[in-house]
């Protein structure tokens, strides 16, 4: 059976669960989205970000004037 947690790692305990959890080499896997390159849900990618930022960056030149 496996078993999905959500560890808050800016805590105290939580850094000590995942030292603690990290010591164990089988059957203890975890997934870091910066290592597997898959944002989590309600994140964007560096290549979205960039795209929606300049998006806004021309409609802001184009409704004031500027472009």
């Amino acid at each position: 059976m496996i078993h999905t947690v959500k560890i808050d790692d800016s805590t105290r305990n939580g850094k000590r669960m995942i030292q603690e959890l990290s010591k164990y080499r089988k059957g203890i896997e975890f997934e870091n989205p910066a290592v597997n390159g898959v944002a989590p849900e309600g994140y964007m990618t560096s290549e979205e970000f960039r795209k929606k930022a300049m998006d806004k960056v021309d409609k802001f030149c184009t409704d004031n004037g500027i472009l």
